[in-house]
């Protein structure tokens, strides 16, 4: 069965308020904006009364193999107090990044119809040599990113 048009353009949608449920279950002020007209998903308050700005972006379990953790196509320019939490739901893992760790860690394009919109592979893939099926697995140098709790948005 194949997956309906409706249900994946509500998955970014849903793992938004999912995510934010979880910040606060964690105990952190988080608030959503009606309009994500500036890239803002959620607003959270820091421990020291300030505020910082999130981007939320998910992958599905349904992506092709080898494409758990790309996020490709984003457009970004430098931003103070800005942070993008990624999630890919096959590997069930979260990345936190700030604005100027994804400029120095993702690649920008220079040509195409997505001249200078910015990407992020997070993940590689391997054939196991006994099975012949593929893994997915994260990065060596984007494991420094992964966390287990959204402390990075909350603690100043």
């Amino acid at each position: 069965m194949s997956i309906s048009f409706r249900h994946s353009a509500g998955f970014g949608k849903r793992i938004e308020f999912w995510v934010a449920g979880l910040m606060l279950k964690e105990g952190i002020d988080v608030y959503m904006p009606l309009i994500d007209d500036n890239g803002i998903d959620a607003v959270v308050r820091r421990d020291d009364g300030t505020f910082v700005e999130v981007q939320i972006k998910a992958r599905s379990k349904n992506v092709l193999m080898g494409d758990a953790a790309l996020f490709a196509a984003l457009t970004h320019e430098l931003r103070e107090n800005y942070y993008f939490v990624f999630y890919s739901e096959r590997l069930e893992t979260f990345w936190i990044l700030t604005s100027a760790e994804l400029i120095a860690e993702a690649v920008q394009n220079k040509t195409g119809k997505n001249v200078g919109k910015r990407s992020i592979w997070f993940n590689g893939k391997r054939k196991n040599k006994e099975t012949g099926e593929y893994s997915e697995h994260c990065h060596e140098r984007f494991k420094k990113y992964i966390v287990k709790n959204f402390d990075r948005l909350s603690k100043a």
